[in-house]
């Protein structure tokens, strides 16, 4: 390191990248420093992937239960307590904050719990106004919430406050159409709460295969979920203990609770990074290059805060592949192509590659798609359908798309997207013996296109 610096890597953001690039850092032999002003995990860990995931599973026992009973089980539902399940889930979410602290700790990494801003390219200033230079900074600061500029809307909740409420909510209005405001109308609807959603669009999950999005909505409206589409708030009032809703059709509603699940935006604010000659894109997310390096050649940036594909795991690549570039000396661009995602709606819906909206925009394709009733919800008396879908090159045979509606969809999409990332073909899957009785085996047993 050179003698002109405290460090050789300052990270800014403790979240699953920041805190994956500080180790991999310090192991490489990086005098690495990192500063955090909130809980150490960041979105993922303290209030999203994490504690949204055991929301699913305790969302899932009221379905469980009564599946049970079909099978021949003598059970009983006790009801839901909210505060007995918050009071184990903030409890795994300190435990696991603590292995945060521990990774930074066992690798040498000097830890500071605070704000912390640029100065000018090699220097950050701490919110006690101590100032700190390194040879290298990197800002991993992730995104945050944002509510829209609605009469009313401080009124509201975000998904931040939805792991803290003191009661869960019997009337709840979700405004938003994406995975989260999606996530959550099942989530709660599960644990017992009446779920009236908002959205302003003709379809909810914007961006994902028009046909898997639609059997979603299906599937949400026969759970109970209220979802009303084409529809939009024009503002919010509380009265009563609760909260009078106006929709922009003149209807009024009351909802115990309100909460806009309507976007994030990245988390630049008040760092001085114009000043500094960082560039930003039109939602202040920092623009990049394929090796996460800023306009400004001493700091990088990865995760969420850039705006390219905001995934957790994505965020952690981009932390280990700036490592790899700037201290060992192996150049690695990121690869954003081919990410596979899961929605845990329910049922889930795990996605990788094109949809078949997007793959005849470049070329003919070949559909391959089923719909059925899984055998142990069907057994169950459910009447809870399932869909899969191929999205097919009809010049290469190439699978382009996977798309898949259905219980562990989130467990099957993982293992199907290995295949369409190393560019797997449908004779390839039809060759492929199934495995049953299971659902996946639909993947490699549909065998005509639509």
């Amino acid at each position: 390191m050179s003698n002109s610096f405290d460090y050789d890597l300052f990270v800014i953001g403790g979240g699953s990248g920041g805190v994956r690039a500080a180790r991999m850092a310090a192991q490489s032999g990086a005098k690495t420093a990192l500063a955090e002003e909130d809980r150490y995990g960041g979105t993922c860990v303290i209030r999203g992937c994490v504690p949204k995931k055991l929301m699913v599973y305790a969302s899932e026992y009221s379905s469980t239960i009564g599946d049970a009973k079909a099978y021949g089980w003598k059970v009983q539902a006790g009801g839901f307590s909210w505060n007995e399940f918050k009071g184990k889930l903030h409890s795994e979410l300190d435990r696991l904050e603590g292995i945060y602290r521990s990774v930074l700790k066992d690798n040498g990494v000097e830890c500071h719990d605070t704000r912390a801003r640029l100065m000018d390219p090699h220097t950050v200033e701490l919110a006690d106004g101590a100032t700190k230079t390194a040879k290298h900074i990197l800002i991993a600061t992730g995104g945050t919430p944002v509510k829209p500029n609605t009469p009313g809307a401080e009124c509201a909740i975000t998904s931040n406050e939805i792991f803290h409420l003191r009661e869960l909510p019997k009337s709840l209005l979700i405004i938003g159409g994406g995975y989260i405001a999606c996530e959550f109308a099942c989530i709660l609807g599960g644990l017992g709460a009446n779920v009236t959603q908002y959205y302003r669009g003709e379809r909810i999950l914007r961006g994902f295969d028009v046909e898997a999005r639609d059997v979603i909505s299906r599937e949400m409206i026969r759970s109970g979920i209220d979802l009303n589409l084409d529809t939009n708030i024009s503002g919010i009032e509380p009265k009563n203990g609760g909260h009078h809703v106006t929709a922009e059709d003149g209807t009024v509603r009351m909802f115990e609770q309100v909460m806009f699940a309507t976007g994030r935006s990245p988390n630049s604010g008040d760092m001085n990074l114009r000043k500094t000659g960082v560039k930003l894109g039109t939602r202040g997310e920092i623009i990049t290059d394929d090796y996460s390096q800023t306009s400004v050649p001493s700091i990088y940036a990865i995760g969420d805060v850039t705006n390219r594909v905001n995934l957790t795991p994505v965020a952690i690549r981009e932390g280990m592949a700036f490592v790899q570039t700037v201290f060992e000396g192996r150049p690695t661009p990121v690869d954003h192509d081919l990410v596979a995602t899961a929605v845990f709606t329910r049922p889930e819906f795990g996605s990788v590659g094109l949809s078949e909206e997007d793959a005849r925009k470049n070329e003919a394709v070949d559909i391959y798609r089923t719909t059925f009733k899984p055998m142990q919800q069907g057994f169950a008396g459910r009447e809870e359908m399932a869909f899969m879908k191929l999205v097919v090159s009809r010049s290469t045979n190439r699978v382009l798309g996977c798309h898949i509606v259905a219980p562990g969809a989130g467990e099957m999409i993982q293992l199907a997207a290995i295949a369409v990332k190393m560019g797997a073909t449908k004779n390839d899957f039809d060759r492929t013996c199934a495995v049953h009785p299971t659902m996946s085996e639909e993947l490699v047993t549909m065998k005509d296109p639509s």
